[in-house]
């Protein structure tokens, strides 16, 4: 099986151990919230939102996995765990399929792989972390800014007007990410473009000014590493 080049060199002995792929079909569950959690994915093509369906009824969007990225929604070496979280496939593509118990056997014959492995699980936390801490700490419109700044930092295109975003997405794709209702970010996205910091092209967003985003949330200048949405 061929490498992917997202993930990380010391982790790519996982391959050895893919037990089979699976094509994926867009609007599907890669995974549900509840059920027995014994596969982790790389995925190969296609777009997998990580969900987690709120009380209220709303749908918080965690992170967008694409081609590359490896999808570990489970505790090792605990018995009978079950999904927290939910994996939505928004683009149709192909995913490896890696089971639970192989890698819990890989990773405690291999101690160079386990530590990398753990490596890599604290950095998905630290990504994690600072997401929710931006969603916390800046209000509505400060998640409409992180998360914008986010996804140019996973998938934009620098271009003579700014920053394309490659990938489409829908108003209410930009709500969950934010955990607030599409109606309010419908308001805050006019009010960008009035303010000529946002144009939008069919669903494609070009970010004009990305400084006045980072500006409006005192933006850290976290490492482009950790502020992604994937």
């Amino acid at each position: 099986m061929q490498s992917i080049e997202k993930i990380p060199t010391a982790l790519q002995e996982l391959f050895e151990i893919v037990h089979h792929t699976r094509k994926v079909e867009k609007g599907t569950f890669l995974f549900q919230e509840g059920s027995l959690a014994n596969e982790l994915y790389i995925i190969h093509s296609g777009i997998v939102q990580i969900n987690k369906i709120i009380p209220d009824g709303r749908e918080l969007t965690i992170r967008m996995c694409t081609s590359g990225d490896l999808i570990c929604e489970l505790d090792l070496f605990c018995p009978a765990e079950k999904y927290l979280l939910s994996g939505r496939v928004t683009e149709s593509g192909e995913v490896s399929v890696i089971m639970k118990d192989v890698l819990e056997e890989k990773l405690s014959k291999d101690h160079i792989l386990a530590a990398e492995f753990m490596r890599w699980m604290g950095f998905q936390f630290r990504k994690t972390q600072a997401k929710f801490r931006d969603l916390v700490l800046n209000g509505k419109k400060g998640a409409l800014y992180s998360t914008l700044i986010r996804i140019v930092n996973s998938f934009g295109e620098k271009t003579n007007e700014g920053f394309l975003i490659s990938v489409p997405l829908t108003n209410q794709e930009l709500a969950n990410f934010c955990g607030t209702s599409r109606e309010v970010v419908n308001r805050l996205l006019s009010e960008l473009r009035k303010e000529g910091v946002i144009s939008v092209n069919k669903g494609i967003i070009t970010i004009h000014n990305l400084e006045f985003l980072r500006n409006e949330i005192d933006c850290e200048n976290c490492p482009i590493e950790i502020c992604k949405i994937n």
